[in-house]
């Protein structure tokens, strides 16, 4: 028996905590608003579409926004009121389907190959559940239709804000050759240069490679460039995603320079991990340094041990080797941060499925 098409949403809030602001303050609806702290260490979380016009966008130093915009409004975030409303809005994907799989706050992967409710049309479903969020929340959101993630994904941006885009299978492979490289999901911006600097722009370029160069070329990532420029993505929405990994990270209100000052924040940081590893029971074998400097360059130094991090002791030793190592150090550091990962969890196995619109 052939197996059932797959039909897969991508839903993808517009600007969400910015918008959630606008919301909730009519001030500062049209106007140009960022969520974060306004500081000159501070970091901007979210952009509205207005300061997006002026190119703020999101992890972008403050000092640089408000250099782009100057009547940039800044606006301190509340997190709890965000998770409340993204919890609002999972409610309403919940009522279609079980198989969601949410990636943050504003964005979640939807299965809705058998639907619990409405038409068996993913086009149709898409366009309801944005009706539904905008009656419900008075947000607008924008939607990605096809028969993988990956084309969901990139089929979401298409039409932003509040959007609705559909990629069948017969218009995959066109609409891939046509996509620029720097748009796929999955090719960072450094791995995009890098192909560009070859004379790969579109995806009919990236075609053009085969699977054991790009394979040489960028490891393991190179078998999934070779498959998504042919439309190829396996990946099963997973409703229950277990954790990959834990961490914890300070942000100093001061540079730090010397080695002595920073094991001391970083015994702080050892500390809120420990705490989060205990309550998960999760002990990987894989820490991850994360240093962030003065001029916002960033770098990871990462260690596996032959056994898991289960005690402090370990983790501790573990960690302040990976910092020795970088010191002495030039730059003020303005960021640390511990990740544990590598739990050793189990491999699961994806199907790939056809699909009809």
């Amino acid at each position: 028996m052939e197996a059932p098409a797959r039909k897969i949403i991508h839903v993808d809030m517009d600007a969400f905590y910015a918008s959630v602001e606008q919301r909730d303050n009519p001030d500062l609806r049209g106007k140009p608003v960022v969520v974060g702290g306004d500081s000159n260490r501070g970091v901007v979380a979210a952009a509205s579409y207005e300061a997006r016009r002026f190119g703020v966008k999101s992890a972008m130093p403050s000092v640089v926004a408000r250099r782009r915009c100057p009547d940039l409004i800044f606006v301190r975030g509340n997190f709890e009121k965000y998770k409340a409303v993204s919890q609002q809005i999972r409610e309403i994907f919940f009522e279609y389907t079980d198989r969601v799989e949410p990636l943050s706050l504003d964005e979640a992967f939807l299965d809705v190959t058998f639907v619990k409710k409405g038409k068996p049309s993913a086009t149709l479903i898409a366009r309801e559940i944005k009706q539904r969020i905008k009656a419900e929340t008075g947000l607008t959101a924008s939607a990605g239709v096809s028969y993988c993630k990956f084309l969901a994904k990139i089929a979401s941006d298409e039409k932003k804000p509040d959007g609705l885009f559909v990629i069948t299978p017969a218009e995959a492979e066109t609409f891939i050759d046509k996509l620029e490289v720097r748009k796929f999901f999955g090719i960072g911006k450094v791995t995009a240069e890098k192909l560009n600097r070859q004379g790969i722009y579109f995806g009919a370029d990236l075609k053009l490679l085969g699977q054991q160069e790009l394979i040489r070329q960028f490891g393991k990532s190179g078998l999934y460039y070779f498959n998504i420029v042919r439309g190829i993505d396996d990946r099963p929405v997973i409703s229950s995603r277990e954790r990959k990994s834990l961490g914890a990270e300070r942000t100093f209100g001061t540079d730090y320079y010397l080695l002595r000052d920073l094991t001391e924040q970083m015994l702080k940081i050892e500390q809120e991990l420990w705490r989060r590893l205990e309550r998960a029971q999760k002990y990987g074998r894989t820490l991850t340094l994360k240093i962030k400097f003065s001029d916002f360059e960033q770098i990871t130094r990462s260690k596996t041990l032959i056994g898991k991090l289960d005690s402090e002791v370990v983790l501790h030793q573990t960690a302040m080797q990976l910092l020795k190592n970088e010191d002495p150090f030039v730059k003020g550091v303005r960021l640390l941060g511990l990740t544990i990962s590598n739990f050793d969890e189990p491999h699961q196995e994806a199907v790939q499925l056809t699909l009809e619109f």
